[in-house]
């Protein structure tokens, strides 16, 4: 439970508490204003109540997924993993993508298409020139 206390989870304890209260009485000043006889305002009425349990979902989530990891889980070194092809377990899932440079392909079986050249002439010079518009091209 001393996680809950950090700085930064007292934070969000506070931010938690202020929306849900602000939402409900957002959800309050609706439903005054549709006794009053403004019809479009009993949607908001539902709408304010349902973003305040959102908040409280969300918080709650977020405290199971803190309650759920042990500190010393992170501390303890992993067993050595056995030669293979799959990653070690603390490789993260997703990765940053790598670009690679592509050459054009030759045309099959020698066809050669005037137009088909002229378009391939064209996308070459729009890659080769990433800022210029497509009417900028010179052919």
């Amino acid at each position: 439970m001393k996680r809950l206390w950090t700085p930064a989870w007292i934070a969000r304890h506070v931010a938690m508490v202020v929306l849900v209260v602000g939402f409900l009485g957002l959800g309050w000043w609706q439903v005054t204003r549709a006794a009053e006889g403004n019809s479009l305002s009993f949607g908001y009425a539902i709408e304010w109540p349902v973003f305040a349990g959102f908040v409280v979902f969300v918080w709650w989530r977020e405290v199971r997924h803190a309650l759920r990891g042990t500190p010393d889980a992170a501390a303890t070194p992993a067993p050595p993993a056995a030669a293979g092809p799959e990653p070690p377990a603390t490789t993260p899932a997703v990765r940053r993508p790598v670009r690679v440079g592509r050459a054009p392909s030759a045309p099959v079986d020698g066809a050669d298409d005037g137009d088909l050249a002229e378009y391939n002439r064209y996308l070459s010079w729009l890659n080769a020139n990433p800022g210029a518009r497509p009417g900028d091209y010179p052919g």
